[in-house]
């Protein structure tokens, strides 16, 4: 009778486990197309977020000096930031804006993504404070002969 209560409270408790909790994200390509679709990193920043003069502190993107693979660049960003959103940048393929991050209530700002790169250049990161003030971080890189063919 015990092991029958034990395995029936295992089940109850391994389903409770399985609910995930309802996740909502913005599709920022449907609600800003123009920061899309922006040739340069300025003029997708400006469609992201409008006219914003960013704090060029607090904010680190990591990134290789040279990467021999401009198909699979990894890229960190960090900050110890309260943030709304964080917004990735590049300025060597024709459209600049790579990728936007909506924060969650205590989201550590710790992301590490994979990005292509066709050419050398510069990536930067744009976050939204919660305090209504934006940062900025930047990083130079060259992508060695090949660029996304690698």
């Amino acid at each position: 009778m015990l092991r029958r209560n034990f395995l029936r409270f295992g089940a109850i408790a391994t389903a409770a486990a399985v609910v995930v909790p309802q996740l909502s994200a913005k599709d920022f390509r449907a609600t800003k197309p123009d920061a899309w679709a922006a040739h340069t990193v300025d003029d997708a920043i400006k469609a992201l977020y409008g006219d914003i003069t960013p704090i060029e502190s607090g904010v680190t993107v990591g990134a290789p000096k040279v990467a021999s693979n401009g198909g699979a660049i990894p890229v960190n960003v960090k900050s110890d930031i309260d943030a709304k959103s964080v917004a990735i940048f590049q300025d060597a393929n024709p459209e600049a804006a790579v990728i936007v991050f909506e924060m969650s209530e205590a989201a550590i700002l710790n992301y590490d993504i994979k990005m292509k790169m066709g050419a050398s250049g510069t990536i930067t990161a744009i976050v939204e404070g919660k305090d209504g003030k934006f940062y900025k971080g930047t990083k130079t890189l060259e992508v060695a002969l090949g660029g996304c063919e690698g």
